[in-house]
């Protein structure tokens, strides 16, 4: 069964799947990140003498400008640390913020419904920035150069400009109609409000200039100040609720990780705001009950479902900014809690999503990050997991600055047991509140055992964790990162009540065993994710590198 499982696997996506696998070599440094043009900019920053600090600042900042889809300056994110010299290893919080004028309802309508689109379209839909404090933060408190230094070859890219993609071209159609609608994104991104021809060339002016003020003045150069005075007239004209005080109370956060153990194997991920660490584990406590490799195909795919349905359903009653509420993590990430869901799990019987205690009622109403991780010659390593939320964020351009604001308040919940864009559901621990960071299914993440350590992650909103998760379940199988990323994905994340999985990521034996349990499956449309993945192996010192075949990055080792 796993002789043709690998077969299967190897023959679906050399059909399917374009993209550049680098294999195992004995160099120090490595990247791996969603555009070749933010991996060059890393290691041009490493070639100069930074550390893996320093690339994470310079690919952050070339994603930037060569990836708006997925991050940007009017986003945020997490970075996860770790620094070789001593063992220390923290998260950045670079989460976007609420408003201070921020408030539950600002999204409903006058009989208390949530108004269709308004917090995903337009400038009402923007959470405060935080990825140019964390960018700062991270090149003042860790790395070896300057911030001016690290932060050249975005300047140069946005300034000269570059070559967009497929995907890119892809991701505006998506968005093509919320685009139109501010002149000042439209004038940037499109060409006379259609998406621009194949090979056309980007050139972003107005944000190579604020990429400079921010080289120049550091926060100030974005926080306060003539960047700070545009963001705020322009959100304001548009309907936003952003002031000045907003942005120059911007503060980002350095959190513990969570961290947890699978079979020998030690996880650390990220921490609230971010629901992916503790969900992660959650799943893997439930899963260290079973031993995998010895189940058949379909029974394998049913427990992990379990556990994933499980893991989700507490995200979406417990978990929030733990700045706000008293989130339980170390009762979720306890392996006797785990024991427990364990016992309500049937091998022969998939649990209903409404017969879960506390089960909230749902109401039906997108896709984007990006990830990169890094791992320099001294062992330093960074997992970074950035962030605008749907593609093109807001679709809105503050003008004059050419910063592309993030629709990161969507990621609260604008009503109980209301789906946000992503299909997910939440209580009162996510519920919009003024300075509020809100809740994230970002999963930066290093998984380690007694000989090889792993750097990874993944863009994919709600699919993020069960991304994460699969890898891991293959790091303990022995499997390396070219296996985690070509293997297709299945999903559940409670609700709704079903298994998602990648158009041809399934077997018929496959779909009908499931179905059988009572499982109801969906294929989607498109093939998700974009993990960027390396793995250090001590004994043998080697590296092996890999950038997710279905987007269009590169990973490298020089």
């Amino acid at each position: 069964m796993i002789i043709l499982k690998k077969l299967f696997i190897t023959l679906f996506f050399l059909v399917c799947f374009h993209g550049q696998l680098i294999g195992a070599t004995e160099r120090k440094a490595a990247i791996a990140s969603a555009h070749t043009l933010a991996t060059y900019a890393g290691f041009e920053i490493l070639q100069q003498g930074g550390n893996a600090f320093d690339a994470a600042v310079a690919v952050s900042a070339a994603l930037a400008v060569v990836e708006p889809a997925g991050s940007g300056l009017g986003g945020g994110g997490f970075w996860l640390l770790h620094r070789a010299s001593d063992g220390f290893e923290t998260m950045i919080d670079g989460r976007e913020k609420a408003p201070l004028a921020a408030h539950r309802e600002m999204y409903l309508d006058k009989r208390g419904e949530v108004i269709k689109d308004l917090s995903i379209n337009g400038a009402l839909s923007a959470g405060i920035p935080g990825l140019p404090a964390a960018l700062v933060h991270l090149s003042e408190q860790y790395g070896k150069l300057s911030l001016a230094q690290s932060l050249q070859p975005a300047i140069r890219y946005a300034q000269q400009g570059f070559v967009i993609g497929e995907r890119h071209r892809k991701l505006l159609k998506f968005r093509l109609p919320v685009l139109m609608n501010n002149p000042q994104a439209a004038s940037i991104f499109l060409d006379n409000n259609k998406v621009p021809n194949e090979k056309s060339v980007l050139q972003q002016t107005d944000l190579a200039n604020t990429l400079k003020q921010l080289a120049q003045y550091g926060i100030n150069g974005f926080y306060t100040g003539d960047v700070a005075n545009k963001l705020i007239n322009s959100v304001r004209k548009a309907g936003g609720i952003w002031t000045l005080q907003d942005l120059e109370n911007y503060q980002i956060v350095e959190r513990d990780p969570v961290i947890g153990e699978y079979n020998g194997i030690k996880i650390t991920s990220a921490a609230p705001p971010s629901s992916g660490g503790i969900v992660l584990i959650e799943a893997l406590n439930i899963l260290s009950g079973y031993n995998l490799s010895k189940l058949d195909e379909i029974t394998r795919k049913h427990i992990i479902s379990e556990a994933m349905r499980r893991a989700y359903h507490d995200r979406a009653f417990y978990l929030g900014d733990s700045d706000f509420v008293d989130v339980p993590i170390y009762r979720l990430i306890n392996q006797d809690y785990a024991a427990g869901l364990r016992t309500s799990i049937r091998l022969d019987k998939a649990t209903p999503s409404d017969s879960l205690a506390g089960d909230v009622e749902q109401k039906s109403r997108g896709r984007n990050t990006t990830h990169f991780s890094i791992m320099d010659k001294e062992g330093n390593r960074v997992a970074a997991t950035l962030s605008v939320n749907f593609p093109f964020g807001s679709a809105f351009v503050a003008e004059g600055t050419g910063v592309l604001l993030n629709d990161e308040m969507d990621d609260f919940v604008s009503k109980s047991g209301v789906m946000n864009g992503y299909g997910l559901v939440g209580g009162a621990a996510n519920a919009i509140e003024s300075g509020k960071r809100m809740l994230s299914s970002m999963t930066p993440t290093f998984i380690e055992d007694e000989t090889r350590v792993a750097v990874l992650g993944t863009p994919g909103g709600s699919r993020i964790i069960s991304m994460v998760l699969l890898a891991v379940l293959d790091f303990a199988e022995g499997e390396g990162p070219d296996y985690w990323l070509w293997t297709p994905r299945f999903h559940h994340q409670y609700i709704p009540d079903m298994i998602q999985y990648e158009e041809g990521g399934m077997t018929d034996e496959e779909i009908l065993g499931l179905s059988r349990l009572g499982h109801k499956l969906k294929e989607t449309l498109y093939r998700y994710g974009n993990m960027q993945a390396i793995q250090f192996n001590k004994k043998s010192k080697q590296l092996t590198v890999a950038s997710d075949p279905r987007g269009e990055g590169l990973a490298l080792v020089r």
